[in-house]
């Protein structure tokens, strides 16, 4: 399968190299690049792409409101956020306004292309480095802190792990469970927090405080 590609960020150097690496890669082809939100917007209307490579801090239009606006006529595309460490603070913006996926913009191409295949697949991405600087200095909380927090004390460490990026066999492996028990903590944890996926399960952690950044 050949994934169609665009490229939003405002440095042309940087799109090059991605747009480099991407075209030397099977099955990627750079059909769009942009060098703000509103010339992507402008464009979008004449362009057929599957995948959005999306920056966050762009003069104008930053990449939330691009990326709500461009979702809005076409609900179909899937947003990959391009990010600095640093920018962490941004992401529940994005994952609100419909991104996808995360990457910082110095990872490997070898992430990059999953980022692609994962979001293409239904799922959501958040690059291994990224997920390692999120929760360099995890913490949870203490148990007689967080009254209105509903997780229980399990449920909190399960999301700590998927922070960390772990699979759920990888979670149970860890923690000395069945991976049925750890489906079901998991299956609790997005019902009690209204989370989809686990790119808001990772905002939602960083949010109340269940890992620091």
């Amino acid at each position: 399968m050949m994934y169609r590609i665009v490229l939003v960020d405002d440095h042309s150097l940087f799109r090059g190299g991605l747009k480099g690496l991407l075209e030397h890669s099977a099955g990627c082809r750079v059909v769009g690049e942009a060098g703000s939100g509103e010339e992507f917007l402008a464009m979008l209307p004449g362009v057929e792409a599957d995948v959005v490579f999306m920056d966050f801090s762009m003069p104008g239009l930053d990449g939330a409101q691009t990326t709500e606006r461009a979702l809005a006529l076409r609900p179909d595309l899937r947003v990959i956020t391009l990010s600095m460490f640093g920018e962490e603070s941004y992401y529940s913006r994005m994952v609100e306004a419909g991104a996808r996926g995360f990457l910082l913009k110095d990872s490997a191409i070898g992430d990059v292309i999953e980022a692609i295949e994962t979001v293409m697949a239904g799922g959501s991405f958040f690059s291994p480095q990224l997920l390692s600087s999120l929760t360099h200095r995890m913490r949870t909380r203490e148990s007689g802190e967080g009254i209105d927090e509903p997780l229980s004390a399990r449920e909190r460490e399960i999301l700590v792990a998927v922070c960390r990026g772990l699979s759920n066999q990888e979670i149970a492996d860890e923690l000395f469970i069945s991976k049925r028990t750890v489906d079901k903590h998991r299956a609790n944890i997005l019902e009690k927090t209204g989370c989809k996926n686990t790119a808001s399960l990772v905002v939602y952690a960083i949010r109340h405080g269940i890992v620091e950044v």
